[in-house]
């Protein structure tokens, strides 16, 4: 692994430059691990009946209020920034989309997910697992208390870090509607640097993945507030990955 973020960082701007702006692109080079994993072949359809058979279920009684904020942990409080992310989850015609399960996953504040699979070797949190769920209320609105995860570095070339940032899933009416997304952090510089940012050609669709920060969510001396709405439909969708990804 010898490429340099200045050889990654030229490879995107040649390809974004020779690129429609539209949907993310699935082959993207920047991106070495996409090279294998992107889809090559056509999507095969499945029966959603069968499907239903053995994919989870959950309901209202399945999601207790407590699990939207990751800064409660039976050991004490985790380390970091305190955030809260508020938002709405809506249509392609701004109709909210009511009881929809949101869940997120994060790393904690240094930049370390609390995973078998994560050897990076930035320090484990004991009170952050970095995961939790809402159900979104009658307008369409979400709420999680959280911490601000770090940045961390990734293998994809030299000196490569992936921007701070939230992973998103909706799960739709059932389980063969589930949708997955990131949410990124206003004013972060490595995002001009991230080939799996970058995928995206279209500059609307990306900040569209960018919260903004809102200052009537910040509570004095607790907690700063972001806001990120998510649109499921239409030309301002929100980007979401493939399943596959």
């Amino acid at each position: 692994m010898t490429t340099s973020q200045h050889e990654i960082s030229d490879e995107i701007a040649k390809i974004q430059a020779d690129s429609p702006r539209g949907a993310p692109l699935l082959d993207f080079p920047p991106y070495r691990s996409s090279l294998l994993r992107h889809p090559t072949k056509e999507l095969r359809h499945a029966d959603p009946e069968g499907v239903e058979l053995v994919a989870p279920v959950f309901g209202p009684s399945d999601v207790a209020p407590v699990e939207a904020d990751l800064t409660v942990q039976r050991g004490g409080e985790p380390i970091g920034e305190r955030i809260r992310v508020h938002g709405r989850v809506v249509d392609g015609d701004g109709r909210p989309v009511r009881r929809q399960l949101v869940e997120i996953w994060q790393a904690n504040a240094a930049g370390r997910y609390s995973h078998q699979g994560d050897q990076h070797p930035a320090p484990l949190d004991p009170n952050f697992t970095g995961v939790g769920r809402c159900l979104t209320d009658d307008d369409g609105w979400y709420t999680f208390t959280t911490i601000k995860p770090g940045p961390y570095p990734w293998r994809n070339h030299h000196n490569a870090w992936r921007p701070a940032h939230i992973h998103f899933s909706l799960f739709g009416t059932d389980f063969t509607q589930r949708l997955i997304t990131q949410m990124y952090f206003p004013g972060d510089q490595l995002l001009a640097l991230d080939p799996i940012a970058q995928s995206i050609s279209d500059p609307a669709a990306l900040q569209r993945l960018t919260a903004s920060y809102d200052h009537s969510l910040s509570e004095h001396e607790w907690l700063l507030g972001y806001r990120w709405d998510i649109v499921l439909t239409g030309s301002h969708a929100t980007h979401m990955e493939a399943s596959d990804d």
